[in-house]
């Protein structure tokens, strides 16, 4: 279906949200929708937020993050973000990037909790009381516990998928299986729909199955500013400029005005660019087919 039919049937005000992504595969296109249907009181989840949160958060859409750590990676802070917090319009809840992670296998597992070690010396316990200890049954070891997290919905962007929902993905990878298999509902973006054959041809690339899908969406540049390996690379101009965008508020404004309000959807956003497409597609590196014969 369309982003725009998938974001008004799979997410709703008040959702727990997650969108994915460990700098590649960053659905912006799918942040953008959100912001454009005026979602609201969401809580947006992810190890790592960084610009479409900030973007998010300026436009109203979040009530609460929760996170491991927020900023424009390489370039310095969200400034969007830092005003909610300092102005008392954002909740936080704050674990490390494992403490996310176990959050999310907790939840595709259907377990309640998740053990770990590494909150030993620091203070995010005292921060963050949902963090508890547990006496290990069988060593006697205090360990570290994390409520698992199971989202309302999760979005994913990827490479390729069928029009089941097969999905595919190369490359840098995240916590997108794991935060997929604990939502209850997920919308798959992808830069190419391909045959069936296609995906069972290749099926170690295949990272979440068809049977846990709400929707597939094909938004060729969907992940711009972030990348998808094999299409574009990632935009760093766009991360630097950020930064003078993000401490303004009528710079970010204007911002949203043209290219998220101001427009219909990805396609457009994208003919508003012309010169992105020469400077970030990718160039052709493609390994040799590999044999699952017998």
């Amino acid at each position: 279906m369309s982003l725009k039919d998938a974001v008004a049937r799979f997410v709703h005000d008040g959702d727990t949200l997650v969108i994915e992504g460990f700098t590649h595969l960053i659905s912006f296109a799918a942040g953008h929708e959100i912001i454009r249907q005026r979602r609201r009181e969401l809580t947006l989840c992810r190890l790592t937020p960084d610009l479409i949160y900030d973007q998010m958060i300026a436009a109203g859409c979040a009530k609460k993050l929760v996170f491991s750590w927020a900023g424009n990676p390489g370039v310095g802070s969200l400034h969007a973000f830092r005003r909610a917090v300092e102005g008392g319009k954002l909740e936080l809840e704050e674990y490390s990037h494992f403490g996310m992670v176990a959050r999310f296998a907790a939840g595709a597992a259907r377990l309640p909790f998740w053990t770990l070690r590494d909150y030993a010396g620091t203070d995010l316990p005292r921060v963050n009381p949902r963090i508890k200890s547990v006496t290990c049954p069988y060593t006697g070891e205090s360990l570290a516990t994390v409520p698992a997290l199971n989202p309302d919905v999760t979005v994913v962007h990827a490479q390729r998928a069928d029009a089941h929902g097969n999905t595919q993905i190369w490359g840098l990878l995240g916590v997108q299986k794991e935060a997929a298999f604990a939502s209850q509902r997920v919308i798959v973006v992808v830069e190419e729909l391909v045959d069936e054959r296609v995906i069972r041809s290749d099926p170690n690339r295949t990272l979440i199955p068809a049977a846990i899908v709400s929707a597939v969406v094909v938004e060729p540049w969907g992940a711009h500013p972030s990348y998808a390996q094999g299409y574009y690379d990632r935009d760093n101009d766009f991360y630097v400029a950020w930064e003078a965008i993000s401490r303004d508020p009528a710079a970010l404004a204007r911002y949203l005005d043209e290219f998220v309000y101001g427009i219909p959807d990805r396609a457009t956003y994208i003919e508003q660019q012309p010169a992105l497409a020469k400077r970030l597609t990718a160039r052709a590196q493609v390994c040799a087919g590999v044999n699952y014969g017998f």
